[in-house]
């Protein structure tokens, strides 16, 4: 039987990000695809003042892990990345979670849990 694979991206605030890395290594999470992105939810934005004039920031910088488990159980990552990134206040970000079908590692054609080791 072909091991499950699991997708999880986590989009959340930039000063949080070296302190979930940090505790994903300490789990076994040994490798992330890192994204610097821009979004809007709840928060909507902030106003801000230049030279005294005030102007909208709609989209507000974040950023977006994606990481591919299959080893690592999917509900300790959740777990982890929620107490780690916790504030209680708006902007805490959100966790996606996906099925993965196939993983092919290009250099070496080796498939599924092999490509991610």
């Amino acid at each position: 039987m072909k091991d499950k694979m699991t997708k999880i991206e986590i989009v959340t605030r930039n000063s949080k990000f070296e302190d979930l890395k940090e505790a994903l290594n300490k789990i076994g999470i040994t490798g992330m695809t890192v994204t610097q992105v821009l979004g809007c939810g709840t928060q909507k934005g902030v106003t801000e003042y230049y030279r005294g004039v005030p102007y909208e920031i709609n989209l507000l910088p974040k950023v977006k892990l994606e990481i591919v488990v299959c080893s690592v159980p999917v509900e300790l990552v959740i777990k982890t990345a929620q107490e780690i990134l916790h504030t209680g206040e708006i902007g805490d970000g959100k966790i996606f979670v996906y099925d993965v079908d196939k993983v092919i590692r290009i250099r070496t054609g080796e498939e599924d849990k092999a490509a991610l080791l």
